[in-house]
């Protein structure tokens, strides 16, 4: 694009894309002035986005979720597109959400000066894999977090490229650090307990994990369990569920910390089982939906295990308690096998970074711009 200023359209609706949204569009504003218009998290405001709305409303799950809120989110849709005409956005770059933003990327197709971007791929390699049939009709272009979403893009002969994850730089942080920071001791061992980043996992899935610190602390008082929260929004939710005792520390944003001095994770089953195995704390993956989103997903799927380590790595190596096995009997056995996995983490962790490894954000800014 020979044009120094750009109108950049984005929506996101999570966290984690919320990251790589502002990563990106930091490198695309290195070399050319931006504006930016639509909706989007913190990290992307702070570039300069005026949201339409919050972000948080398109935090939706499953398939029963987006039926009963339709009409608002359609209301959204429209007025984003909208927005988006009127601004004559010369790039729209949609952040996760697939069938929300592929509906505005099928729409933006039809302006011809604008690049349709899609940043984090539809899991089509997973379920539903018809939609590469919309993904080539309106995406001008993918972006990838992992190599097999990239070669699987190449099969189909669809424009993509392999960002790579930004997980493959990630540190732990220093015990003491973390320590002096929430008053810590080193006489505790501690569990991190990731219930989701939206309302209604953590809604489905702390109680579940409430059952288990109550049953597990009977018999190890020296266990802290650390829940760490996305925003203050979600603090505040899982203060009102979570009973006030003191081997419960509840901190608004405080993953990585949290997961650092740990020595293994529940968490529910997403972006945060990578990040918690990539820092060397072995996740007990859990995942309970709503038994008619279940009975739906589990026949379309086309793969075995549902977390992010054990898809990368090809195997079953972190264990995966998935809806009638997912309570607090299993995760409390799931717990006595976990240890012998301490060490041997090291080297997994390593080898998830590797697998992480891709193009990089200023690669791929680039070669958005020379579309």
């Amino acid at each position: 694009m020979s044009t120094n200023h750009l109108r950049i359209g984005v929506v996101c609706g999570e966290h984690s894309g919320d990251r790589l949204g502002a990563n990106l569009i930091k490198e695309i504003k290195k070399n050319h002035n931006v504006t930016l218009y639509g909706v989007g998290g913190p990290e992307i405001e702070k570039l300069g986005l005026d949201s339409d709305f919050n972000f948080n409303d398109l935090q939706i799950m499953g398939l029963i979720e987006p039926i009963i809120k339709y009409n608002s989110l359609n209301k959204k849709r429209k007025s984003l597109i909208r927005l988006f005409k009127e601004k004559k956005i010369d790039i729209f770059i949609g952040i996760d959400s697939p069938d929300f933003n592929i509906s505005i990327h099928k729409e933006l197709k039809k302006i011809k000066t604008c690049k349709n971007i899609q940043l984090v791929s539809p899991s089509v390699w997973a379920w539903r894999q018809n939609r590469i049939k919309s993904i080539k009709k309106y995406i001008d272009l993918t972006v990838c977090l992992f190599k097999f979403e990239h070669d699987f893009y190449q099969k189909e002969q669809h424009k993509s490229l392999h960002l790579g994850h930004p997980f493959n730089s990630l540190e732990k942080i220093p015990f003491d650090e973390v320590a002096q920071k929430y008053e810590l001791s080193n006489n505790k061992k501690y569990i991190s307990i990731l219930p989701g980043s939206r309302e209604s996992e953590i809604e489905n899935m702390l109680p579940i994990f409430l059952d288990f610190i109550e049953k597990h602390s009977k018999d190890n008082e020296d266990f802290v369990y650390l829940i760490p929260a996305s925003d203050k929004r979600l603090y505040e939710k899982i203060i009102r569920m979570a009973p006030m005792q003191d081997n419960i520390l509840i901190k608004e944003n405080s993953m990585r910390e949290f997961l650092s001095v740990s020595d293994f994770s529940i968490v529910t089953s997403g972006t945060a089982t990578l990040e918690s195995a990539v820092l060397g704390c072995p996740p007990i993956i859990c995942y309970k939906t709503n038994p008619i989103n279940y009975f739906i997903i589990s026949r379309m799927l086309k793969i075995r295990n549902v977390g992010l380590p054990n898809i990368l790595l090809g195997s079953n190596y972190f264990t995966e308690l998935i809806q009638k096995d997912c309570h607090e009997v299993n995760i409390l056995n799931a717990t006595t096998t976990i240890q012998n996995m301490m060490l041997d983490n090291i080297s997994i962790s390593d080898k998830l970074r590797s697998i992480l490894t891709g193009d990089g954000f200023e690669s791929v800014a680039n070669k958005i711009l020379e579309l």
